[in-house]
């Protein structure tokens, strides 16, 4: 039993800067040489990096001709930076340097020198975002521009893309960030010249997840509707809930925590999510109702607070929680709304399609 304790991988959602720098095989040793040294001095004296690192909330991979940064703080943080390496490396003579940017689950491993690192989907799609992009590029995938998108100052700089083919397959959705100042305004050159490879085991496996999620377009909007209804049904009778310090949260305001993997195999907590980013997506499209960030709600995974205390934090009157249970081509979804002031269960269903539906 603690052998199995010892070996349980333990997924983190993190948000993770990914660093090129374009032409590298090209360049002469001395020239690599000095072109890292520059990329270095530049991220370490980014204010960004140095307060994930001084909070202990950064993982530093070096890849050769680049690095990956791993931020476990905020999904500001490898955007923060990026502009600033962008800004400090502005210089004719600078390494020229495009990035991508993606938050998404990781894990701890240990490498073949017996160090700690990490790796993980998080890390695998930072990557394919940063091959998308030419020289000058600060590229971010759909899910964090998505988080980014809920602060009014970031939206100028975020300009939608579409999708781009990466070479195992997989269509990423992608946004261009830049300002007059920093970053490249102009379409990236891969967009209109896709490659195209078998996929691999890894990309069908999160092609499987993504086609599930799929179907969850149906269902998800079942569970949207009867959020809804519920939700409405609390404004009308918002004025007889008792005055507390959350009197000020609106009563269509709602967070949807992270839906708990029951299933015995790991792999299915990608499965876990996808229904998760589904509601999310559902429920985000609807005008009057405030809906807390995925990445927010992420903080609060397993978390032992109360949900009254979780409510609070992220400043809403209603949380969704559940749990996926996926076994073979079956599963079973469980959610309940909560009212958090009162602790009142508003609503709840039990869902078991088949996913030979799909």
């Amino acid at each position: 039993m603690a052998e199995e304790e010892n070996t349980k991988v333990r997924l983190e959602i993190a948000h993770v800067l990914f660093i090129d720098i374009v032409g590298y095989s090209k360049l002469s040793i001395d020239d690599q040489r000095r072109a890292i040294e520059r990329l270095n001095d530049a991220v370490q004296s980014t204010g960004a990096f140095q307060q994930a690192e001084a909070a202990a909330r950064l993982a530093k991979i070096p890849t050769g001709d680049g690095m990956a940064l791993v931020f476990y703080d905020s999904p500001e943080s490898p955007v923060e930076c990026a502009m600033e390496i962008s800004r400090k490396l502005s210089t004719p003579d600078a390494p020229r340097l495009r990035m991508g940017i993606h938050s998404g689950p990781i894990s701890g491993v240990v490498d073949v020198s017996g160090r700690s690192n990490v790796a993980g989907e998080g890390i695998n799609i930072a990557q394919r975002v940063m091959d998308c992009g030419d020289v000058g590029h600060i590229l971010l995938s759909h899910r964090l521009a998505q988080d980014l998108s809920q602060f009014k100052h970031w939206r100028p700089h975020l300009h939608d893309l579409g999708e781009c083919e990466v070479k195992h397959g997989m269509r990423l959705g992608l946004v261009n960030l830049f300002t007059s100042e920093i970053g490249n305004s102009d379409r990236p050159s891969k967009l209109d010249h896709p490659t195209a490879a078998a996929p691999s085991e890894v990309v069908q496996k999160a092609a499987a997840s993504r086609k599930s999620a799929w179907y969850w377009v149906g269902t998800g909007a079942v569970v949207v509707l009867a959020l809804v209804a519920a939700i409405f049904f609390l404004r009308a009778r918002a004025g007889r809930l008792p005055a507390n310090s959350t009197a000020n949260i609106p009563e269509k305001s709602i967070a949807v925590l992270p839906l708990e993997n029951l299933s015995q195999d790991p792999e299915n907590a990608y499965f876990a999510d996808g229904v998760h980013e589904e509601i999310l997506t559902r429920l985000a499209k609807i005008g009057e109702l405030k809906v807390i960030s995925r990445t927010s709600a992420a903080k609060f995974r397993a978390s032992p607070e109360t949900l009254r205390a979780i409510a609070e934090k992220l400043g809403v009157a209603n949380i969704l929680e559940g749990s996926v249970q996926k076994r073979g081509n079956s599963v079973r979804v469980n959610v309940q709304l909560i009212n958090a002031r009162s602790d009142v269960h508003l609503w709840a269903e039990t869902y078991d399609p088949s996913l030979t539906d799909v």
